[in-house]
């Protein structure tokens, strides 16, 4: 391996002009499947086949329609929405709707299905009338007005759905299927949507509209994917350049660096391509953490080729000298990162696991590249460095040396207790998410959701497929009076707004079969006249308006959908078990169901990825920490590195859990994102000290002050740009990945601080007896006889 090495850098000079021709080809063949990138906006992307949750909502939208909806919120400034003027605008927008794409049922105020008797001739049964709400607003009267605003607020139908207790808000609700042709049908609806609402705007200027709705959460992932992409990886290719050429003070070292970090970022999202993943609104980032994972590898091999050039020694020696010294960490270093983001493939949402293979992808490509085609450049450019006999520029480290050795003992347990107390703060953290506010408040989508949950009715859904056990059951009163019942449970618990189930309806119906008489708003008792009630009542239902939403064909169950405003998915968690017990407590076991629909999925997703990233995480760890005892030759050093490459993980879930005390999905990953980028420094520290004590004979002190010497400032360096990089990160409009990028910086400082303070120290308290037990002999960790820059 030593000869191999010794060799591999003069072979890289003398065959300069072909390396960089060859790359230059691999790099255009990869990059072209760049041309096949594409967004997916679809907010189940984020759910694997295997989600049981998934599952049960694929079985009720199979058995009932599927619902993903447009919402339009119209709020008059005068606060009533029951005037000519808001009444006439909810018509004409609901008259709109049904010709926007894709759109299958639009449901308002003005259409709303409103029942009631009329009396007929004396000897005849009173006619039950089935009709809009209102027509023709522009022509009602005041008394009109009153009757349709009585009307309407004393629907149980209506409000906290369509209308407001109040009634200053107002909705428009379009539900829309889309045929699942084209990526671009969600943003097609979207943006017509929008254009919708413009006109209304226009057109009344007095009514504020806002607009949100499932389609237009899809639309977010969207426009937050390609707003990541557009501007937040540009900026860490400014940050870069940036803090590369301050490091390296020369511009062609700086450009040489910043071509390695786009080829590898280019090949990176170029193999996701020809491999068919799509961009989502977690995995877009994957371009931002290719560009800062794979400058340090660049930082470490012009470092050293600087530093030799400047003992004076030529740019032919110095190349060969540089990749002698750094081949074997930068391959380690960059190999375990790959092990971490591979170990991602283990989460339960597809989008980590595309996140997870982009960047190994780029990291690995980043290694090649920098060990072949940033030698090949450096020694076709002319870079000079003045020879000089200088200082050694590490002083600041030098000194960290000499007070971590002087009071070792006191660092030691110092930051023991410190781990300890830090990571106690992992106690106080609980699963909580809320999907809908992972939007900053910069997307119109987000203020829109948050105006209608503070205003009109709720965002999140739960859903029941109620079984009855047999053909036309649902007709049956002592099913009825279940469902009633828990309706009316659902109703008592706290943030549930609306509860929608068919006995709300056959109420209706039974009242006005009896003259509309109030004492009747009850349920049928009779099965025949319940049945009776409901056929007549969809015989009357105009085209697109019907109950296949609620009743499936063979009327053997219905769905029963509650809504909830402002709630956590710990609160969906806990309501459902509830639920649950309600129904296994109070319903016959056919009519016992999970809860299902998009919020609950989101409610246990967090959940289930941080159980399966916690085993692969545990599964990465495992694997790096053999590859460590291997490249190292040492099985102790191996699992001394264990705690200083976990421990900056948990006290960052820590501090988190003192500061913010809540995690989510976004964090779910964050053991496995930072577990192989935490190794680098480790490995290089480790590498050093190892060097000293095999080749020059060093006791276990001697050898902590030449690591410091050697590589203590490469390390503060690449820790800076990894900083800077994820922090970059945290101006995503998009929470998952801001708290990603933040949580991922705060686990990298961490990490080196342990490794400054901690790794020395444990160091020389573990081989405080052992230093005549290593082997000694040349060994290939390629650091250089000289100290680091």
């Amino acid at each position: 391996m030593g000869h191999f090495e010794s060799e591999f850098g003069k072979w890289v000079v003398k065959w300069r002009w072909s390396i960089v021709i060859v790359t230059a080809a691999l790099v255009f063949c990869a990059g072209y499947g760049v041309r096949f990138l594409e967004f997916n906006s679809d907010t189940r992307v984020f759910f694997s086949e295997e989600n049981p949750q998934l599952q049960a909502l694929e079985k009720l939208e199979n058995t009932y329609n599927k619902i993903d909806t447009i919402f339009f919120a119209l709020a008059p400034k005068h606060g009533n929405v029951f005037t000519q003027e808001t009444l006439e605008a909810v018509e004409k927008l609901t008259s709109s709707c049904w010709e926007m794409p894709h759109s299958v049922r639009v449901d308002s105020l003005s259409n709303f299905q409103h029942t009631w008797s009329e009396k007929g001739d004396p000897n005849e049964e009173d006619e039950l009338i089935v009709e809009d709400l209102y027509e023709e607003a522009g022509s009602l009267t005041e008394a009109d007005l009153q009757r349709i605003r009585a009307t309407a607020l004393g629907d149980i139908l209506l409000v906290n759905r369509l209308i407001s207790p109040s009634g200053h808000v107002t909705g428009v609700n379009v539900d829309i299927y889309l045929p699942g042709e084209s990526n671009e049908e969600v943003s097609e609806v979207a943006a017509y949507a929008r254009r919708l609402a413009q006109e209304y705007r226009q057109t009344y200027p007095n009514i504020d509209i806002y607009l949100t709705g499932g389609r237009m959460l899809e639309n977010g992932f969207s426009e937050a994917s390609r707003d990541d992409l557009t501007y937040l990886a540009p900026g860490m290719f400014v940050a870069l350049m940036i803090v590369v050429g301050l490091t390296l003070r020369t511009v062609l070292g700086t450009l040489c660096t910043l071509l390695i970090i786009l080829t590898s970022m280019v090949t990176g999202m170029g193999l996701a391509g020809w491999l068919g993943i799509s961009l989502t609104v977690a995995s877009v980032n994957a371009p931002t953490i290719i560009l800062t994972l794979a400058v340090a590898d660049s930082v470490h091999i012009l470092v050293t080729m600087f530093q030799q050039m400047r003992i004076g020694k030529s740019k032919s020696e110095a190349i060969c000298e540089s990749l002698r010294i750094n081949l074997q960490p930068v391959f380690l270093t960059s190999a375990t990162t790959a092990v971490g983001f591979l170990s991602m493939n283990f989460s339960d949402a597809p989008p980590f696991r595309d996140l997870g293979n982009i960047v190994a992808m780029g990291v690995t490509s980043a290694f090649f590249y920098s060990i072949f085609l940033l030698p090949a450049l450096t020694a076709i450019l002319p870079i000079r460095v003045k020879a000089r006999s200088e200082k050694p520029e590490s002083a600041p480290c030098e000194r960290l040396a000499n007070f971590v050795i002087r009071h070792s003992r006191k660092v030691f347990w110092g930051m023991i207790i410190i781990i300890l107390i830090v990571t106690t703060g992992t106690l106080q953290i609980e699963l909580n998410d809320n999907f809908v506010k992972y939007f900053d408040t910069r997307y119109d989508f987000r203020r829109a959701t948050d105006f209608v949950q503070e205003q009109l009715t709720g965002w999140d859904v739960i859903e029941y497929s109620l079984e009855s056990g047999e053909t036309g059951g649902i007709n049956d009163p002592n099913y009825l009076a279940t469902v009633e019942a828990f309706a009316n449970w659902y109703r008592r618990q706290p943030k549930v707004v609306h509860v929608n189930t068919i006995t709300d309806i056959l109420k209706q119906l039974n009242k006005n079969w009896h003259g509309d008489d109030e004492t009747y708003y009850r349920l049928p008792t009779d099965r025949e006249i319940a049945a009776s009630y409901l056929l007549f009542y969809e015989m009357s239902l105009p085209f697109g308006l019907d109950l296949n939403q609620q009743i499936n064909v063979d009327r053997s169950s219905t769905r029963f959908t509650v809504t909830l405003r402002d709630v956590s998915t710990r609160e969906l968690r806990e309501m459902d078990g509830k639920a649950r017990e309600w129904l296994h407590d109070n319903a016959p076991p056919e009519m016992f169901s999970y809860g299902s629909g998009l919020s609950i999925i989101w409610a246990h997703l967090s959940e289930r990825n941080i159980r399966s990233m916690l085993g692969a995480s545990l599964g990465a760890l495992v694997l790096i920490s053999v590859i460590l005892i291997f490249a190292l030759r040492s099985f102790r050093l191996g699992l001394v590195s264990l705690i200083p490459n976990l421990a900056p993980a948990f006290m960052a879930f820590g501090i988190w859990g003192w500061i913010v005390g809540q995690v989510g999905l976004g964090l779910s990953v964050i053991v496995a994102l930072t577990l192989g980028i935490v190794v680098d420094d480790t490995v290089h520290f480790l590498s050093k000290y190892l060097r000293a004590r095999r080749e020059y004979d060093m006791n276990a002190s001697e050898a902590v002050r030449y690591s410091f010497r050697t590589v203590g400032t490469a390390m503060w360096v690449t820790t800076i740009v990894l900083v800077a990089g994820f922090m970059i990160l945290t101006l995503s409009g998009y929470k998952m990945n801001s708290e990603m990028g933040l949580m991922t910086a705060i686990t990298i400082i961490l990490a080196l601080v342990l490794d400054y303070l901690f790794l020395p120290t444990l160091l020389m308290k573990v081989e405080q007896t052992t230093d005549n037990t290593l082997p000694k002999g040349p060994i290939s960790t390629l650091e250089p006889s000289e100290p680091d820059k």
